[in-house]
């Protein structure tokens, strides 16, 4: 519940598959390390991810490398890091899904809490609600307006089932009683 909680709040952070003898460990890191990203390359989290590696391999005297492993929301690379050796070279650069997954899928063969130690935060973005400059638009109350005169007619973009964006707006859909189409990315 804490680590779901952390990655709802700050919706980007470095987690570990960690355990006694990662921690035990005097000489970490004697080898390269892995971040798995869970999302495709050249997305926003892949970009963060790559942003911070050179530092972090600086800091730790050691190469880091990025390994984008998408799909299925996510839970692939999730589920890769969760399986890894306890040892601390194979990280995860954690997103919201993370915390939204276990309500979407009835069962996973990982868990979260169990199966992974939150080293720190990496970034904290907000949702934006942006519309195209052609739309005779300029509030959200204007948008719910519009929105309700054109039931199912309009499009919305997220990142994908279960993301942040995705959620937030099927949250406003309900809240202002609208259709819209969603077209995941």
């Amino acid at each position: 519940m804490k680590l779901q909680k952390a990655t709802r709040r700050f919706g980007v952070a470095l987690l570990a598959a960690v355990a006694g003898a990662a921690l035990a460990q005097t000489d970490y890191p004697n080898r390269p390390v892995r971040i798995v990203v869970p999302s495709s390359p050249g997305g926003g989290t892949d970009i963060l991810t790559r942003l911070l590696t050179p530092r972090l391999s600086e800091r730790l005297g050691q190469q880091v490398v990025v390994d984008n492993r998408p799909g299925a929301g996510s839970i692939i690379g999730n589920e890769m890091v969760a399986k890894a050796p306890r040892d601390g070279y194979t990280l995860l650069m954690g997103i919201s899904t993370l915390a939204i997954l276990p309500s979407m899928h009835k069962k996973l063969s990982y868990d979260a809490v169990r199966d992974l130690a939150p080293i720190t935060q990496a970034i904290s973005a907000p949702n934006v609600l942006v519309v195209h400059p052609s739309l005779p638009v300029r509030s959200v109350k204007e948008l719910i307006a519009f929105a309700h005169k054109r039931p199912g007619e309009l499009n919305y973009a997220s990142a994908g089932l279960g993301t942040n964006p995705h959620l937030s707006m099927e949250l406003l859909l309900s809240l202002a009683k609208l259709r819209m189409v969603h077209i995941a990315y």
